[in-house]
């Protein structure tokens, strides 16, 4: 059973593998407006096959929104979470072939409030952005990437090393070093003690690094602390930074103003206390694009009592 299992996925992640290549190929063919609204579609026609996954997503939404919007409403905004996902995911693979310089990204990104980063940078001391799974992120790395920036990406690899490879070579195809989080502890370090800027996306439960409880859509989330650790450790910046989809067919990144640290001396309390305040921001920016967020992930799947009692 275990072998079958094995096997099914190993064809999955092929086709996927080949499928990623050959959305990379046919993008480059058309113009982007067409683009984004034949991977929309597609996005759409996958969320009356995903069973699983959109029914996890509207189990989520049901958690955040339950109390705000009807069955209905939740049952629509899973299904435009599947067009706008086509949409961030299609406009990165348009990229990945054809953005190797700030000009070609300008045209379809636009950059607020750089001049925040512009600020915290001078302090010498390195920048942590707090960053989460809202809309195309990843041109929040190639932002940085072409502007020549000491940049660090934390992230998890994915499952079929091909499909990592790929993302891999994307991402630091730039000048951007991307490392993965169970080997990113001293690098962080090093890069923010260097007056580097290192991206830590905290909106996931993982237990693969160390977490913290905090409140999120009033459920406790499991969440992790290395944004608030790394900040509290080294005196960085921490600065939120999110992207989204506009209506004006854009991709937008805003870099918000150095969110002050609580230090009183107390570590895990102050690990607690900043790490709540990094993801009341970022719930308060997916309320704003609740479309744009990725809610097949279980983000309350660990429970405080489970921890507790290991």
């Amino acid at each position: 059973m275990a072998s079958l299992r094995t096997f099914r996925k190993k064809i999955k992640y092929t086709l996927l593998y080949f499928l990623v290549r050959f959305l990379i190929a046919i993008a480059n063919g058309v113009s982007r407006s067409a683009w984004l609204k034949f991977c929309g579609r597609l996005g759409k026609l996958t969320s009356y096959f995903a069973k699983k996954t959109k029914r996890i997503s509207i189990e989520n939404l049901t958690i955040a929104f339950g109390k705000e919007k009807s069955k209905a409403e939740i049952e629509a905004l899973a299904t435009e979470m599947f067009v706008q996902l086509g949409k961030n995911v299609g406009d990165v693979l348009r990229a990945t072939s054809q953005v190797d310089t700030l000009e070609k990204l300008n045209e379809f990104v636009i950059m607020k409030g750089f001049e925040n980063f512009e600020v915290a940078d001078r302090k010498g001391k390195g920048v942590v952005f707090v960053a989460c799974h809202l809309g195309a992120f990843e041109f929040q790395i190639t932002s940085m990437a072409v502007r020549g920036l000491n940049f660090m990406v934390i992230g998890t690899p994915l499952k079929d090393k091909r499909l990592n490879d790929l993302m891999w070579k994307h991402r630091n195809k730039n000048g951007t070093n991307y490392v993965e989080r169970d080997k990113a502890t001293y690098p962080m370090m090093k890069t923010l003690k260097a007056g580097g800027s290192v991206a830590l996306l905290i909106d996931q439960d993982t237990r693969k690094v160390k977490s913290t409880f905090v409140h999120f859509f009033g459920r406790s989330a499991s969440t992790p602390i290395g944004a608030a650790l790394m900040a509290l450790k080294t005196g960085a910046a921490v600065l939120p930074a999110f992207s989204h989809l506009g209506d004006d067919g854009m991709q937008h990144i805003e870099i918000l103003p150095e969110i002050p640290l609580h230090i009183t001396g107390n570590e895990e309390e102050d690990i607690n206390y900043n790490t709540q305040v990094f993801t009341t921001l970022i719930e308060q920016r997916i309320r704003q694009y609740p479309a744009q967020w990725i809610w097949m992930h279980e983000r309350w799947k660990t429970r405080p009592e489970e921890v507790m009692n290991q």
